[in-house]
């Protein structure tokens, strides 16, 4: 996507039928995108979308899917999942290690120095805004190089809990209260490491009497639809935004820019927000 032409100066090679004009030889920063939104709204499905139609990696931000182990407790994407595109700080923590967010600060820029020198574009993902706000806030020299967008992922609450209750039947249908037993420790405290995350605590007492009372599996919706709502509502547009923010040098100059997309109430219906600076 880029080729460096000095320490300084990069020239930009537009996409395949942008149109638009360009300067070839202006790009003092770096550019860094963000994927964010509450658990379960896509955030991982949109920035491997995006990685797919742009040449970049993912460094995961999700403070409990940073460790290793209880994938589908933590909703780790998976190999299938991730469609090819490298993933950096996912799945690579001890469990027993309280991993700050300090550590994701240092660990994050070694990740973003090595997309870069490969000329990709760096994307990071996750829902703990912790760990973002230390390295876009508290790291000066993070935001003096680097040009950053951020992508939030919205659904409205009445869609997103009628989403989360099929969500949670699938995880247990997939393996999430075995993966808990095999994981769960009698007496051991829940309050460091990956024994923080959601589903651990929560499942310490039908653990200790095995009985569980699962919820009703709610009414599947129309898959079809669904990938066609995403793609035009969420993924669509964002690559838009990513493109513009990617090859129309100057807007940042402008002000900060917003676009909001919002979609009917259907599975992973969401809205898009990109604010650029």
């Amino acid at each position: 996507m880029k080729v460096v032409l000095s320490p300084t100066y990069r020239q930009v090679q537009p996409l395949s039928g942008f149109q638009g004009e360009i300067n070839p030889f202006y790009c003092p920063k770096d550019k860094v995108l963000f994927v964010m939104g509450a658990t379960g709204t896509g955030k991982s499905r949109l920035a491997i979308d995006l990685a797919s139609h742009f040449p970049a990696e993912i460094i995961n931000s999700d403070k409990m899917q940073v460790y290793k182990g209880l994938d589908i407790v933590t909703n780790k994407v998976t190999p299938w999942e991730c469609r090819g595109v490298p993933h950096h700080l996912l799945g690579v923590v001890d469990p027993e290690y309280d991993f700050t967010a300090n550590g994701f600060r240092r660990h994050t820029w070694r990740a973003i120095e090595s997309i870069l020198g490969r000329d990709r574009l760096p994307i990071i993902a996750g829902g703990s805004n912790s760990f973002i706000d230390a390295l876009v806030n508290d790291d000066p020299e993070f935001r003096s190089r680097h040009d950053c967008c951020f992508l939030w992922v919205y659904v409205s609450l009445p869609v997103f809990h009628s989403f989360m209750s099929e969500w949670v039947d699938r995880m247990v249908e997939a393996g999430l209260v075995e993966e808990v037993r095999d994981f769960y420790v009698p007496g051991a405290s829940n309050t460091r490491g990956l024994r923080r995350v959601i589903g651990v605590s929560e499942m310490v007492e039908y653990l200790r009497a095995e009985s569980i009372d699962a919820s009703e599996v709610f009414l599947r919706r129309g898959k079809e639809e669904a990938e066609e709502k995403w793609e035009r509502q969420v993924h669509g547009p964002s690559a838009m935004i990513v493109e513009r923010f990617l090859f129309e040098e100057g807007e940042e100059e402008a002000g900060a820019a917003t676009m909001n997309i919002t979609m009917p109430a259907v599975p992973l219906a969401a809205a898009v927000a990109a604010v650029t600076h």
